[in-house]
């Protein structure tokens, strides 16, 4: 095909490259350069084949038109500008530019100096310009244009109470799973297969939450060591799938993936990274954003605007203040939503979402457009609520419609079950729903997503087998990872023969599983946890791409993996059988009947707490009572709880005609039944629910 001299004129809309059938729209934002080159490579993307100077410049867009050509097209761009750092200006136009708004990649970035826009070695740092030609080493944007049909496909649409949240990696879901094809093995076509779906289905989770997918980029620092970016929080491309998660080279994988986890009831979450990119700080390499607009994309440092505020830890920031910003956001938000069929979001330090010049806002603008967008207003938002920034811890003042990951929780169920002392009004604050946090605004107990483990920490066999970090193999010589987990060995760490010490951990990951299960809020389940998944200690595998990350399905078809399995699947169906447990309003204490209030809270003496009690630092017995009509009668659940490593007799409360024991963490495989008489006796470090019929 014969290439025209000069683009047309095209249009500002919609950003990125568009196919529209019969040629190709280039749109790009850049308030402040002065012209940007559209440059077109061979399919490898290894060779410029042509360059043309996009036309116009409408509203801050630069744009312009190829006539006749096709999906498939590779291309790049340079920016022209002003590099004046202490301005906040980096435009070098030597630097091969991804689109922002890239929605496929060709090729992979290699790490070198001419990625920089300042020569790397000069005494003068990023005040020094680099004129080395950066192509070879970046990947190119391809033109896609997609096309799905989603006719036949079903979103669960599961309302945010009956929410049980399963949190996985891609590639670590399947990498070991035998019964998924080696080539798919790690891919979103190893997510699709029938193994994995079933364990997720039979295990009763409504939505698996995977960890980043977007395209990303492996730290140099990482690469020289020999390691990677495994968890994947250094995005390239907020619009594009990263390409090592595919078997093949169709988009639609991920697409089939999304359509059979619906069909089984499972909703699709994606953990995603609005607060920064991969360029680093204001030393990092130019791959995108800074080359086209640093000034804009980026919260530069007041009246120092050479350097970049580092409110995420990764060495910037982007500025959420700045609408041509937020709209990258949205839109790359709803591409995934009408394009994939995500169901919802986990937003990275999502504080950084709402700060504004003045702070964090909960009526920030990006929080607004959220809210009233007639796509994102109906997926599911979870905010991770805390940064490094001032001000940036935001637990539960995020606005409507969020749920936030609630850090208070994990830290208060981890050492009640610890031992520690004075836990016991805190706790019933956590098992309650954290209205004390969360009950503004005609929010719901579902606000708070409660865990007790993720991606970031422990897992929870290790919560119970480690109390000290044991990262070596991320070669920072173990200072790196949190260094307190409030975590217990109970007696050795790390693995052991000891059959007490490991009978007493797999009661504690039981009792731990009840209590998380048992807890009004949205549970979120560490994938592996349901069959005590260890990674040997390391609490920040970011880093380790292989078997200490990776699912080991051996383990978790051992007997131990397998009891403990039917343990968690058990208890997710008794969530789902008791809506009490997961109710959709706040209980405090409103009578349903005479002497008997919706929540309530009792001892082992069977004794309502009294003041002096919740003040009892050495307190260590809870039990937590919901009462609800059921038609014509009514019914309660009981959550109880025993912390203490001795047995404690149970002084069961009254009235009750019939009381039937659900489940009991010292005894897994003790089936349902009826409880006769008035007490119980409640192993150490162990939890029990139970129903109960009032007499009448």
């Amino acid at each position: 095909m014969a290439r025209p001299d000069r683009l047309e004129a095209g249009s500002p809309y919609p950003l990125g490259a568009t196919f529209d059938g019969t040629g190709i729209n280039f749109a790009v934002f850049s308030a402040h350069a002065e012209k940007i080159e559209l440059c077109l490579f061979d399919p490898a993307g290894r060779r410029e084949v042509a360059r043309y100077v996009l036309p116009e410049w409408t509203d801050e867009v630069w744009h312009g038109y190829l006539p006749d050509a096709l999906p498939g097209l590779v291309y790049g761009y340079r920016a022209y500008g002003p590099y004046a750092p202490d301005q906040g200006h980096r435009f070098n136009p030597n630097k091969l530019l991804l689109d922002p708004y890239a929605k496929k990649l060709v090729g992979s970035l290699k790490w070198t100096d001419a990625l920089h826009g300042y020569r790397v070695r000069s005494s003068r740092s990023d005040l020094s310009f680099d004129r080395r030609d950066s192509a070879p080493a970046m990947p190119k944007a391809v033109v896609t244009h997609d096309s799905f049909d989603w006719s036949g496909d079903v979103r669960p649409n599961t309302p945010w109470s009956e929410t049980v949240i399963y949190e996985a990696h891609v590639r670590g879901l399947s990498k070991l799973m035998e019964e998924v094809d080696p080539r798919e093995r790690g891919t979103f076509a190893g997510l699709a297969n029938g193994a994995v779906i079933e364990h997720l289905q039979r295990l009763g989770i409504t939505a698996i939450e995977l960890l980043p997918i977007h395209a990303y980029v492996s730290e140099r620092f990482l690469q020289e060591k020999g390691l990677s970016n495994y968890w994947g929080y250094n995005t390239l491309s907020f619009f594009t799938p990263e390409p090592r998660y595919f078997a093949g080279d169709s988009h639609d994988e991920l697409r089939l993936a999304v359509r059979r986890l619906h069909a089984a009831g499972i909703e699709v979450i994606l953990d995603v990274v609005y607060n920064h990119t991969a360029e680093g700080s204001e030393q990092g390499a130019t791959l995108s954003w800074r080359g086209l607009d640093n000034a804009t994309y980026y919260r530069l440092v007041d009246g120092q605007p050479r350097h970049l505020v580092n409110d995420t830890g990764t060495g910037n920031t982007l500025n959420m203040s700045k609408a041509r910003v937020i709209q990258m956001v949205a839109d790359s938000l709803r591409y995934w939503v009408t394009s994939f069929g995500i169901d919802g979001f986990r937003f990275d330090l999502g504080t950084i979402l709402g700060r504004t010049d003045e702070g964090f806002k909960p009526g920030a603008a990006f929080f607004d457009v959220l809210r009233q967008d007639p796509v994102l207003q109906r997926v599911k938002l979870i905010s991770e609520p805390w940064d490094i920034g001032p001000g940036g811890y935001q637990l539960g003042n995020h606005p409507p419609g969020f749920a936030e990951w609630n850090d208070r929780y994990r830290d208060t169920v981890r050492r009640y079950w610890r031992g520690d002392s004075a836990m016991r009004g805190d706790l019933a604050a956590r098992l309650a729903g954290s209205g004390d946090i969360f009950d503004r605004r005609a929010r719901r107990p579902w606000a708070s997503v409660n865990f007790l483990t993720s991606h970031d920490g422990n897992t929870l066999a290790d919560l119970t087998s480690y109390e000290q970090r044991h990262n070596e193999a991320n070669l920072e010589d173990n200072r790196d990872g949190h260094s307190e987990n409030y975590a217990r060995n109970w007696g050795h760490e790390g693995p052991t023969d000891d059959k007490a010490v490991l009978v007493m951990r797999a009661r504690l990951r039981r009792s731990m599983l009840v209590t998380l299960l048992g807890s009004h809020g949205t549970p979120m389940l560490l994938g592996g946890d349901e069959f005590a998944r260890t990674q040997g200690g390391n609490n920040n595998a970011y880093c380790q791409d292989n078997e200490i990350s990776w699912f080991d399905w051996r383990h978790a078809r051992s007997p131990e993996g397998e009891a403990l399995t039917r343990f968690t699947r058990r208890l997710i169906d008794i969530r789902r059988r008791y809506p009490m447990l997961c109710s959709h309003r706040y209980f405090y204490g409103d009578e349903v009947a005479p002497d008997l209030p919706d929540i309530d809270w009792w001892d082992e003496r069977g004794m309502r707490l009294a003041q002096e009690d919740w003040d009892n630092s050495e307190g260590r017995a809870l039990i937590m009572r919901l009462a609800q009509r059921v038609e014509d009668r009514f019914e309660i659940v009981a959550l109880m709880l025993n912390s203490s490593p001795e047995p404690l007799v149970y002084n069961l409360p009254p009235p009750s005609a019939v009381r039937r024991l659900l489940v009991d963490s010292a005894y897994p495989e003790l089936d349902e039944h009826e409880i006769k008489d008035s007490y119980y006796l409640m192993q150490g470090a162990a939890a029990i629910v139970v129903w109960e019929s009032p007499a009448e």
